[in-house]
């Protein structure tokens, strides 16, 4: 199987003109691209830099974004994409906790992380894509600073060929963890070439595509825009998102084909005037990172009626696990699915047996796109990647999957359907509730545009549920509706305790989810 770096190069040789990478500065053709990347490459292998060595990112989304990544490939390093958005903090955990060798990022971002990169001592070299440091900031520094173009010219030489496999770790992406910590999920050349080779099968990617990446590159999804791209040959568009109206300027102005997001943007992308010549050039749009909601995937159909709506299930842990066939949305609207090319997904009880049609379990993925597990961290390692029962008498070694965490059930058709987080289910009064049935009704009312149900320390009930809403209209009126809303479609220990509502946006983590745990922590104190 090829390394990722390989998606590029491979592809730059057979196709060397066409454009590979767009974003609102540069527009680069696959040689270019490649050619570009090679010298950094280089670079980077003159500085020292060796087999597994972390290199992180921490730049806006833009080509020397993807340069960096498909660069540090190419060294033999491992590539840290760090999501644009984390703070300072944030930065120097995921610094420290994968011991970096490099950081790239600019000079801008650079000034804000003095004090942690001073306190990263692996830290060897800082490179600056643009901008400078001031002589008094790189005396607080113990790395040596460099520029881009004084790493990336075009008199280094080619970069000499790493010795990988495909089981070589390629890439370490950082997620929210339980602890408040991210934690980083290792991923090897083969997880990542299987899951672009695997998404790009089933959407069916070509090299007339022109895919449009809005979510972060840290995250597993938003990294596949660049790597199905790549392994295709489509053109990807590079957009750092501000307002939704930038969405359908860009569509409209590069005949877009293709638009991967998460509920929260997919209902603001919903809310803008979408017309022929916007929106007729997409063939296909996709939903992961959570439900999305019936109403929403009915205004989004609307929108692009000539697009097929593909709604997939994936976990960092395993890149991509399931996708719905558009043929089977109108039959199965609330489905995740079934298993993506070269992937098993099984439902298992604690015991590791598996479940009866309908009997509600865990979702358990097998194949090559189970990763290596969490970077420096054992214990929980141990946790979530654990054997299943062989499949054949006689194999000696127990096959590691990943145990997601992830309540599902599969109908006697072999479709599955998300039930609920293991650790976001309420239990009130004895019974468990998952919040994504409560906020399904929310939706269903049309009341509002947002809903997050949450289990709140209760004294009699164990947990009561609050239910959060985001509406601009008058906030009591529709607390009072949501409420009897739900008390008309659920049974009483599923209807909230009470409700808040506000006129703004619900906060969302840096993967654009809502952020549950920071909602959880602020309300911790509601019913006391």
């Amino acid at each position: 199987m090829p390394l990722f770096h390989h998606m590029l190069t491979t592809t730059a040789a057979r196709q060397p003109t066409r454009m590979a990478l767009i974003d609102k500065k540069q527009r680069l053709t696959y040689a270019d691209l490649a050619r570009k990347t090679a010298h950094i490459a280089a670079g980077l292998q003159s500085l020292g830099i060796k087999r597994h060595q972390r290199i992180a990112v921490f730049l806006p989304k833009q080509v020397e974004t993807v340069s960096s990544l498909f660069a540090a490939s190419m060294a033999g390093g491992v590539f840290v994409p760090i999501n644009p958005v984390l703070k300072a903090a944030q930065v120097g955990h995921i610094l420290s906790d994968c011991n970096a060798s490099v950081l790239v990022t600019n000079a801008a971002r650079a000034q804000q992380l003095i004090e942690v990169m001073a306190e990263t001592e692996s830290l060897r070299y800082l490179l600056l894509t643009e901008g400078e440091l001031d002589p008094a900031q790189r005396q607080q520094l113990h790395c040596d600073v460099i520029s881009w173009d004084q790493l990336g010219t075009d008199s280094n030489p080619l970069p000499t060929i790493a010795a990988a496999t495909e089981h070589d770790m390629a890439a370490i992406l950082y997620t929210s963890g339980s602890t408040g910590k991210p934690k980083g999920v290792v991923l090897s050349h083969r997880n990542l070439v299987a899951g672009a080779q695997s998404v790009a099968s089933y959407i069916g990617n070509h090299a007339d595509d022109r895919i449009l990446a809005v979510l972060p590159l840290s995250f597993d999804a938003g990294l596949s825009q660049v790597s199905t791209a790549f392994v295709s040959g489509a053109s990807c568009y590079l957009l750092d998102y501000l307002l939704p109206n930038d969405v359908l300027k860009i569509v409209r102005a590069e005949q877009i084909t293709g638009i991967t997001a998460v509920p929260p943007l997919w209902h603001q992308i919903a809310g803008l005037k979408w017309d022929q010549a916007s929106a007729g050039s997409l063939r296909y749009f996709a939903n992961t990172g959570g439900h999305m909601p019936r109403p929403l995937l009915t205004r989004l159909r609307e929108a692009f009626p000539a697009a097929k709506p593909y709604l997939m299930y994936g976990l960092t842990e395993a890149f991509r696990s399931t996708y719905l066939d558009p043929a089977e949305v109108d039959r199965r609207p609330d489905s995740i699915g079934k298993a993506i090319p070269n992937a098993e997904i099984l439902v298992l009880r604690d015991d590791g047996s598996e479940c009866e049609a309908n009997e509600v379990g865990e979702l358990v993925h097998r194949g090559p796109l189970v990763s290596q597990g969490y970077w420096n961290d054992a214990e929980r390692t141990a946790q979530r990647f654990r054997p299943i029962r062989k499949a054949a008498y006689g194999l000696v070694f127990d096959e590691l999957a990943v145990w997601s965490g992830d309540r599902v059930r599969k109908d006697p058709d072999g479709f599955l359907y998300f039930v609920g987080r293991q650790d976001e289910m309420i239990k009130t009064s004895g019974y468990r509730v998952s919040p994504s049935e409560v906020e399904e009704v929310v939706y269903q009312s049309g009341l509002a545009g947002e809903a997050v149900a949450l289990g709140i320390a209760h004294q009699t009930l164990g947990q009561a549920i609050l239910l959060l809403a985001s509406c601009p209209e008058s906030a009591q009126d529709v607390a009072v509706q949501l409420i009897a809303a739900c008390r008309n479609s659920l049974p009483n220990f599923m209807v909230p305790l009470a409700c808040e509502v506000s006129p703004h946006p619900l906060p969302r983590n840096p993967n654009g989810k809502f952020d549950r745990k920071l909602l959880t922590d602020h309300y911790a104190e509601y019913f006391k």
